[in-house]
Order: C-alpha cells, then structure tokens, then sequence
C-alpha cells in the first residue's frame, strides 16, 4: 500500500429500522469530531422502514451534503457495506452502526489513533481493560471469547476482538480487498484479509451496550457461518484476496 497520512474520514451507517439511535450517532460524531468528518456515507436497503427514512430525510435538510444516501442493490449487510466502500473519496473510512451498539464517543480516538499509524487499521475490542459487555448472555459471551482465542492464534495476531466490527480503515485497504461475503460473516472478513495480506491492526477499548431501538438482522445460528469464512480467508492465497487490476 502507498504511504498515506489522514486527511479526513467517511463514516459508514447501514440503516434498517434506527431512528432516534441514528441521530444521536451522527449528533454525538458531529459534536466532536466535525472538522475531520468529510461526510456520513448512510446505506439503505428495500427493506429499510419508512420511519427511519423519514429520520434520513431530517438529517439531510439539517446537514445538506454531509449526508450520502445510498440504495444499495446488493443483499445483506456485506452488500451494504461493499457498495459504501466503493464511494469513499476521504483518505480513511469508519465502519459502526446506527443503533448505538457502538458507541460514537469513541469516534475522536479511532481518528486520533488513525492520524498517528495512518496506514494501520485501528479497530475497537470488547476484551481489554476498559472495554466490555452490558446485557451480553453468558454463553454468548463464553462463545465469543472461545472464538477469538482460536482466530487470534489461527491468525498469529494479539488482536482480541475480531468480529466486533467498529473500526477505521485507509481507504486504499477497502478498495483493493476483494471482499466476497454478504451476510454478517462479512464484519470478520474485513479483518481477517487484510491480516492475511500484511496490514497491522491495533486496538483500542470499547464498551459493547445492546441496542435498545428495533431488531438486530443477525441471528445466533449464522454465527456459526463466520467459522467457514475464518478458515477459508486462512489458507487463501495473497492474490486471491487482492483485486485483480
């Protein structure tokens, strides 16, 4: 990858049914972080609800061009989210959601850490001090922590939290990976390739609090799925993960 240094970011929303959740994150990113924010990047789908439209709508009269919306026409979340790479024109991109499940408080210090490593992917673990889980049952939580020991040693990294998708990433990273998921094992690809391919990732701690406004579009059974695409991306060769130019 070519030496790059932060310039600005794009900030990456996928929209279904937030609303309330949906403002206070753009409100809260704003507040502290607006003159490094070149815009808000908001993906909707078919089945995105005409409530949280409406609340698209507000935003744009209030913020004009600080807002993109984007229909996608590919499925899923990883459609969703490859689509939104394709129109990132900033130097550096963030990846979170709209329904506070990650909290846009730490916005300031992934574009701190991001200005200091530009060229690094800076990524928010639940598993460090500082970090964690409110309202997280038991066994999911023994699930998760199993899971990323046996990535984290599959992978020979000393990351820690693997598949909570929150991070900024240079942009250059998100458009040369040929990313190939759609459903919610794509969150885990967006890791374990650039890994693959040589890019360092460093973490910073965060704190995970269930969404409190509509329904999460993944299911417990589909996580079993991120196994398949972690041991796959594992034994890939580089120019398969690579875009071919």
């Amino acid at each position: 990858m070519t030496t790059i240094s932060f310039k600005s970011v794009s900030v990456i929303l996928p929209v279904m049914n937030e609303t309330y959740s949906l403002v206070e994150t753009v409100d809260q990113i704003l507040r502290h972080s607006k003159e490094d924010v070149r815009n808000f990047i908001i993906v909707v789908a078919e089945k995105t609800t005409q409530e949280a439209l409406s609340t698209i709508d507000a935003l744009i009269a209030r913020h004009g061009s600080l807002i993109i919306l984007h229909r996608q026409k590919m499925p899923f979340i990883g459609g969703a989210m490859r689509e939104a790479f394709e129109l990132v024109e900033s130097s550096h991109a963030i990846m979170m959601a709209s329904d506070l499940e990650t909290d846009p408080n730490l916005v300031p210090l992934l574009i701190a850490k991001s200005r200091e490593f530009p060229q690094k992917i800076v990524t928010v673990t639940r598993w460090i001090k500082g970090g964690g889980f409110q309202d997280y049952s038991n066994i999911k939580l023994l699930a998760n922590w199993i899971f990323q020991k046996m990535f984290s040693l599959l992978y020979w990294t000393k990351l820690t939290d693997m598949t909570y998708a929150y991070r900024i990433f240079p942009t250059p990273i998100l458009k040369s990976v040929n990313w190939q998921e759609l459903r919610h094992p794509f969150l885990f690809e967006t890791i374990i390739k650039p890994l693959r391919i040589g890019i360092e990732a460093i973490e910073i701690p965060g704190f995970w609090r269930a969404r409190t406004e509509g329904e999460s579009q993944n299911t417990f059974l589909r996580n079993f799925e991120y196994f398949k695409i972690g041991l796959k991306v594992r034994f890939m060769s580089k120019n398969k993960i690579l875009k071919i130019d």
